[in-house]
């Protein structure tokens, strides 16, 4: 398996020094505005995130659209009458664009227990959900994103296949002349092997978790996990790093937990940039930069630049 990419020396020229850090704003700026809008996304250029992390939605015309999730979320959105909705749905896959843009996500329900989670995120009324063609407009020409396509191989119906899903991602990237400066994410890795057969030139970041709440990797199962195209750890030693190689990816992003500093040094002798997901401690953050990690994504961009500071670390 070679150590280096055409994807990754194209991203690994994009480098401004090869000292610099990926400040990446998770959902835009998730625990400082409302997630995943452009309110979110300019609050994290303006704290000078060098990456807008975010997710993609696929209406029923046809338009990529920024959402992570695939259904409207009650904790979210709020209808047409300004009312919350009483249960998740319909599917964003169900619903044309301009159907989608009736509903308003600038604020989280204060009554839903993931208000709890983010008490300072100030909202944003009237904003709807972005196109992916709005927010490239919104973030200018200079701009880098790490852009994940949403796909689960236990909820096919949910939204496109993983090769459409791909295909019409790397239309969109295209058209908004972003290919130079845009990473493809997913969990499941069937998209970004799709990705990477489709543009060679866009590089692919592999997401990946290990926790009891959700688990990509499915390590003691002993078979390989749907989640990963069919590749099978076992026979890469029980390696991710390496699995992620054979994926074509140029970035492993694991969940920050499961980061250790031996799979660290591992993927980045592969020649893989390491960028956990999604840290919000300072103290896990200087942790994370202490085990050599590339970069990372946060939902406070602002806890994250005094730490970097201190550590001597530039944004690139």
């Amino acid at each position: 398996m070679p150590t280096a990419s055409l994807a990754c020396a194209i991203w690994a020229a994009s480098l401004v020094t090869a000292a610099a850090f990926d400040l990446q704003g998770h959902r835009g700026a998730r625990g400082l505005a409302p997630e995943n809008t452009l309110a979110a996304f300019r609050t994290a250029l303006a704290l000078g995130v060098s990456t807008l992390e975010t997710d993609l939605a696929v209406t029923k015309d046809g338009v990529v659209v920024i959402s992570h999730d695939p259904m409207l979320n009650p904790d979210l959105v709020r209808g047409p009458d300004g009312q919350w909705l009483g249960a998740p749905g319909p599917a964003i896959h169900a619903l044309t664009l301009a159907e989608l843009k009736r509903y308003d996500i600038g604020r989280i329900n204060p009554a839903s227990k993931y208000a709890q989670q983010f008490p300072g995120q100030k909202p944003a009324d009237g904003e709807r959900f972005p196109t992916l063609a709005e927010l490239f407009a919104a973030a200018g020409p200079d701009v880098r994103f790490n852009i994940e396509i949403k796909t689960d191989p236990a909820r096919p119906a949910d939204t496109p296949d993983p090769a459409t899903f791909a295909r019409l991602a790397i239309d969109a990237i295209r058209a908004g002349k972003a290919a130079g400066r845009t990473t493809l994410q997913s969990f499941d890795w069937r998209a970004l092997l799709e990705a990477r057969r489709l543009a060679p030139d866009i590089p692919t970041s592999c997401l990946a978790i290990e926790s009891g709440g959700m688990d990509t990797v499915g390590r003691a199962s002993g078979r390989p996990s749907p989640w990963l195209a069919g590749l099978d750890l076992a026979a890469q030693g029980g390696s991710l790093p390496r699995l992620a190689g054979q994926a074509g990816c140029a970035i492993w992003s694991p969940f920050w937990r499961n980061v250790t500093a031996e799979d660290v040094k591992e993927a980045q002798a592969l020649g893989l940039k390491v960028i956990p997901w999604t840290v919000n401690n300072p103290a896990e953050i200087a942790r994370l930069i202490d085990l050599g990690a590339d970069g990372l994504i946060t939902d406070y961009p602002d806890r994250a630049l005094p730490v970097l500071a201190a550590k001597g670390l530039k944004i690139r």
